[in-house]
C-alpha cells in the first residue's frame, strides 16, 4: 500500500557512528563520531547502544533549540530484543513514544508511521530514530565474536551508530513524497548468514508494487537504494527484478550495505546491515546531498530480515519486509 503526503517534511537530521564506519567512505557527512572501542564510557553493549540512540535524540532537539513538548511523538526501533535500545531510551524523554520494530527496516516503518500521522493532522513534530550496535547483534542473534566463529563471505556486518529524524508540518527543502509499506516476503531461506538472499525478494516486491501504485517508472528517480543486501543480495535483487518483471535497475540503483564501508580494506565481508545502516547512508550522505542539489528524487528502500533465532533453531525459515520511501528535494 502507498500512501503520499502533501504536507511532510524532514526539518533535520543527526547521525552518530562507531569506528568502523567512521573509517568508511562517508565518514565525513556524519555529525558525531566514535573512533575508539564500542563501549561508549557504558559497562556493556547494550547500554552503549541506549547511549548512542538517546544521545542521537538529545543532540538533534539541542540543534533545533526545541524542547521536549514542542514533539508530539517519539517514535523509535532498535535490534535488541523488545528494542530495549529504544525503550531505555525512551524513558528519559518526557514524549508520547510509539515502539516499532521491522528489524533492518525498522527506519522506513517509522518514516511512514510518523510522516501519517503528521498528514493526518495528529501531529505537528514527530521525532523517529533507530539504532544498532555490533557487538550487541552479534551476541544476540548469531555468537559473541570472543568465540572466534568463522563467517562465511555472504554474511553481513551488523552497523554501529544511531540516527534520528525530525518530521514536521513546517515546510522545509526535503519533502517526504509517499512511502510504501511493503508485505511479508518469505523465499523458504534458512541460511542465516545470507541476509541479502532473504531480504532481495522483498525488496524487489515493495519496489514494483511502488512503481505500480505511482505509474512511475525507474529512470523518475535519480537513485534507488535498498537498506543492506550487500554485494550478494544486490545482484539477486538486479536478477530477480528483471526476471520476475522485466524492470531492469540501471545505474541509479546502489544498495546502502555497499556503500557504508570500503569492502576491499574493511573486514566486513558482504557489506553493512543493521537499522542504522541504511539510516547513516540516508540521513547522512544522501540527505545533505540532497540539500546541496545532487539528487532531487530519490527512493529509500530499507530492507529487513525477520529473523528469530528460536524459529531458526525450530527449522523454519526467514521472512523478510522492505518499505520505500520517496524523497523529494524542494530547492
Amino acid at each position: 500500500m502507498t500512501i503520499k503526503y502533501k504536507n511532510v517534511y524532514i526539518d533535520d537530521t543527526y547521525t552518530i557512528c562507531g569506528n568502523y564506519e567512521n573509517d568508511g567512505p562517508l565518514s565525513k557527512y556524519f555529525d558525531k563520531k566514535y573512533k575508539k572501542d564500542l563501549y561508549f564510557d557504558e559497562k556493556s553493549w547494550e547500554k552503549a547502544e541506549v547511549h548512542l540512540i538517546k544521545e542521537a535524540n538529545k543532540n538533534i532537539l539541542n540543534k533545533n533549540k526545541l524542547k521536549e513538548e514542542d514533539i508530539d511523538f517519539l517514535i523509535s526501533g532498535d535490534l535488541q530484543n523488545q528494542i530495549a535500545a529504544s525503550d531505555y531510551m525512551a524513558r528519559d524523554f518526557n514524549i508520547s513514544f510509539i515502539g516499532a520494530y521491522e528489524a533492518c527496516s525498522t527506519v522506513g516503518e517509522i518514516i511512514g508511521i510518523g510522516s501519517t500521522f503528521i498528514e493526518g493532522g495528529f501531529a505537528k513534530k514527530v521525532l523517529v530514530s533507530t539504532s544498532s550496535h555490533n557487538m550487541v547483534s552479534e551476541k544476540q542473534f548469531r555468537n559473541p565474536t570472543e568465540y572466534g566463529t568463522p563467517k562465511p563471505k555472504t554474511a553481513t556486518f551488523t552497523s554501529t551508530g544511531a540516527v534520528s529524524v525530525l518530521l514536521s508540518n513546517i515546510k522545509s527543502k526535503i519533502k517526504v513524497e509517499s512511502v510504501t509499506f511493503g508485505k511479508v516476503i518469505d523465499m523458504g531461506i534458512t541460511d542465516v548468514n545470507h541476509m541479502g538472499a532473504i531480504m532481495a525478494p522483498g525488496a524487489g516486491e515493495v519496489i514494483y508494487n511502488h512503481l505500480k501504485d505511482t505509474k512511475r517508472d525507474i529512470s523518475y528517480y535519480d537513485l534507488i537504494l535498498t537498506g543492506d543486501l550487500g554485494i550478494y543480495g544486490k545482484n539477486i535483487l538486479r536478477d530477480y527484478m528483471m526476471t520476475k518483471y522485466n524492470i531492469d535497475l540501471g545505474d541509479n540503483y546502489n544498495d546502502c550495505g555497499t556503500m557504508l564501508y570500503d569492502l576491499d580494506n574493511q573486514p566486513v565481508l558482504a557489506g553493512g546491515s543493521g537499522p542504522v545502516c541504511s539510516s547513516l547512508v540516508v540521513f547522512g550522505y544522501i540527505y545533505k546531498e540532497m540539500l546541496k542539489g545532487k539528487y532531487k528524487k530519490v527512493l529509500i528502500v530499507p530492507t529487513g530480515a525477520l529473523f528469530s533465532p528460536t524459529f531458526t533453531f525450530q527449522k523454519e525459515s526467514i521472512p523478510s519486509i522492505a518499505n520505500a520511501i520517496s524523497l523529494e528535494a524542494i530547492l
